[in-house]
């Protein structure tokens, strides 16, 4: 009679695990005419974690519809890291 409360907990458990992505990258990008910068932290979808040619792939396709162009992948690092970058990343801190 127990086990079924115990089976559905355990099933519920697994279910709800974390949702976010793994990991984060900070880079600088640029816009021109005139000339501005900036440096922002991104959130990436697991399948960019593990590769950084998948990250800046990821990152250049979404700061480009803000019309950034990306200039450096500074970083891949985990949610660790996000609170000694957001005061550097301002404005672009998970804006993308």
């Amino acid at each position: 009679m127990m086990l079924r409360p115990i089976l559905a907990c355990l099933v519920l458990a697994a279910l709800s695990g974390p949702a976010a992505a793994s990991c984060y990258a900070d880079y600088k990008a640029k816009q021109d005419n005139p000339l501005r910068l900036h440096y922002g932290v991104i959130e990436l979808p697991d399948a960019a974690c593990n590769s950084r040619d998948a990250a800046t792939r990821e990152i250049d396709r979404r700061i480009r519809r803000g019309g950034w162009q990306l200039l450096n992948v500074m970083s891949i690092f985990g949610a660790s890291g996000l609170g000694e970058r957001k005061a550097s990343a301002g404005g672009y801190f998970l804006k993308y």
